[in-house]
């Protein structure tokens, strides 16, 4: 390949430039064919040396060359020469007087074109500065100055490999670390992540956390204030990691408070427990954050630890049940909630896993040992001192039982727990207009701008019949409904009383419908029908709703609890014009009974909540107990782990 060049041209490579010999500036081993620069040569104007332009009689400038100065470059091997051809002489640079456009030009660096293909007969178009079209050849009276040719040798750049980081490097070889219920998904999500920030630490700045990494922490240490147990979450000290391979320790110590922190998260909004695990019938659809998410709404927030635990319920009654949770450990600051299980008698010298509860009961260190030791037998000698027992130091029954937290604190602690624990699993924002049915309560609230605009007393499903706990949106509203018996009321009521008394079902007022092999049963609209003159859709997996009764004396009974599952309401008109507005008061409602059945569509979805809370607390600190009817707070706690 061939360069044209006019001007001085000094080539570089990563910064350092190539020197020329003659000039004082060292060469690189870069191997190029050849470097030159223009020189301007004038006639010898007289004794004193000096030129029109400027220059020495035996020397040349560095000034800028005539736009006919060429120089041509050629690869070369062996030694040879640089040319330089001239063209008429011009007045230097350093003359000052205005610069011409072709003198503009000849400071570009000028890369051939392709030679253009002339017929043989053809004659060479005369160029304006003395050379011809399509060759770089000088005139033949043009004087040339030579140069010698600079051969350099070759360079190699060794340019080493980008050093990985300690977290890229860790993730290479081992999965993201974290507690063991965190899943697959989340890792690979946590590991995403970092791998979206060029696996830069998230928590670390060199070996100490960082301050937005002291509020997280701070946060997951007081996870027991929102009903949490501070114990899933150990948090990495760093103070103690090897000297060894200490930036992969460090790098484990960072993704591991990730893992903690969107674990934390998740089981703030209810990851914790999987409500399918109490009853099949428990069906909320929980909002779980993903990995990527809160890390980056924690990357992203001023303040951490309160981004942290703002992913517990902000609602009202959740707060109310947190407040009473401190109210009831602060008046027993002394007293550990650690429950030692009963078991052999214990001495002095004897091995029981059920010594580290011992131990953190009275607060001793070394918590992880296994022996019963003098300085435990010692703390229950104590104990039983105080507490009117054989001061004996020996671990029997009627020690363990007395340890154990008082009934009435155990049962109001665990309560909370569990109630705290179900409105995780309630959307973590309610909409301004919403209904909410508290199963245990037997009472359904109409929630309108965050004020209960109305409380209605409701019948729920019997404990063989369990009315399903989740939250679903109403659609439309039916009036005049048919019942249509359900599955399983056909197979255990019906179906065996048809097969005795064919008329059965017709003396009751049901309509009997054959299908080929299938039956069955419907109840036609009217003051008899199951269902009353209203019912409330919201089409869900348990096939259960709202509806009117016309057995109303039962809403005067304290236990209602009388249904196969769906909710019966104590004021059908009343809810009806909440649900359609006001374009739809009890008197227009009430016009259309007897007239068929008619559906009506809400003109919003209106969210609606199936809940169990068996304790709440008002706004004055009162808290209310309500009978577990199905048995789930026991069912909870055990899967929990708070069961005495």
């Amino acid at each position: 390949m061939r360069i044209v060049c006019t001007g001085a041209l000094i080539l570089s490579l990563g910064g350092l430039s190539l020197g020329v010999p003659g000039l004082g500036v060292p060469g690189l081993g870069i191997s190029l064919a050849a470097t030159a620069f223009a020189q301007e040569m004038a006639p010898d104007p007289g004794a004193d040396g000096a030129t029109a332009d400027g220059a020495t009689a035996d020397g040349a400038t560095l000034a800028p060359p005539a736009a006919s100065a060429v120089i041509a470059l050629t690869p070369s091997s062996h030694p040879s020469v640089a040319t330089l051809h001239e063209g008429p002489a011009r007045p230097s640079a350093a003359v000052d007087r205005p610069v011409e456009p072709d003198e503009t030009a000849a400071t570009e660096m000028l890369l051939p074109a392709e030679p253009e293909v002339m017929p043989a007969d053809s004659a060479p178009t005369p160029h304006t500065d003395g050379l011809t079209t399509g060759s770089l050849a000088a005139p033949a009276d043009m004087p040339v100055a030579a140069f010698p040719e600079i051969t350099v040798p070759d360079v190699v750049v060794s340019i080493p490999a980008e050093t990985k980081s300690p977290i890229a490097t860790y993730l290479e070889g081992h999965p993201v670390p974290g507690p063991a219920r965190l899943g697959k998904a989340e890792r690979e999500a946590i590991g995403t992540y970092y791998a979206e920030r060029a696996f830069m630490p998230l928590w670390l700045n060199g070996d100490q956390w960082t301050a937005g990494a002291r509020a997280l922490i701070a946060t997951l240490e007081k996870a027991g204030e929102d009903g949490l147990d501070a114990a899933d979450y150990p948090i990495p000290i760093i103070s103690v990691l090897p000297k060894a391979d200490r930036a992969e320790a460090l790098a484990e110590a960072d993704l591991k408070l990730s893992a903690l922190a969107v674990t934390y998260a998740r089981d703030a909004r209810g990851g914790r427990l999987n409500p399918r695990r109490i009853s099949a019938l428990m069906t909320p659809t929980l909002d779980l954050p993903t990995a990527d998410d809160v890390l980056r709404r924690l990357a992203d927030s001023p303040d951490t630890g309160k981004a942290l635990a703002g992913y517990n319920p902000p609602q009202p009654g959740y707060q109310a049940l947190k407040a009473k949770l401190a109210d009831i450990r602060a008046a027993h600051p002394t007293t550990p909630m650690v429950r030692v299980p009963q078991g052999p008698a214990l001495k002095v010298g004897m091995r029981d896993p059920r010594v580290p509860l011992v131990r953190a009961r009275f607060r001793l260190e070394n918590n992880d040992a296994t022996t019963y030791d003098e300085r435990v037998a010692a703390a229950v000698a104590t104990f039983q001192k105080e507490n009117g027992l054989p001061a004996d130091g020996i671990l029997n029954r009627q020690t363990v039982a007395a340890m154990s937290p008082p009934s009435t604190q155990r049962l109001d602690e665990t309560d909370i727990l569990v109630n705290m624990e179900r409105w995780r699993w309630l959307p973590a924002a309610f909409s301004n207009r919403y209904l909410i049915v508290n199963i245990p309560a037997y009472s359904m609230d109409l929630v309108n701008d965050g004020e209960v605009e109305l409380t209605t007393r409701v019948i729920v499903g019997k404990p063989e019949s369990p009315t399903p706990v989740f939250s679903h949106v109403m659609q439309h509203v039916i009036v005049n409904p048919y019942w249509n018996v359900p599955p399983s009321i056909l197979r255990k009521e019906f179906l065996p009383a048809m097969a005795k008394d064919p008329d059965y079902a017709a003396r009751r007022g049901y309509q009997v419908i054959r299908r080929g092999n299938s039956i069955s049963v419907r109840q036609p609209p009217g003051e008899r029908n199951a269902l009353g003159y209203i019912k409330f859709m919201f089409p869900n997996d348990h096939a259960v709703y709202l509806h009117d009764t016309p057995n109303r004396s039962l809403f005067n009974t304290e236990r209602r609890a009388y249904s196969h599952g769906c909710v019966r309401v104590e004021q059908p008109f009343r809810l009806a014009e909440f649900v359609l507005g006001k374009d739809w008061p009890e008197q227009r409602m009430r016009k259309l009974i007897g007239k068929g059945e008619r559906l009506i569509k809400l003109q919003e979805p209106l969210p609606i909540h199936l809940v169990y809370f068996t304790l709440s607390v008002d706004k004055t600190g009162a808290a209310t107990t309500r009978n577990d009817i199905y048995g789930f707070d026991r069912r909870m706690k055990e899967a929990l782990g708070l069961a005495g």
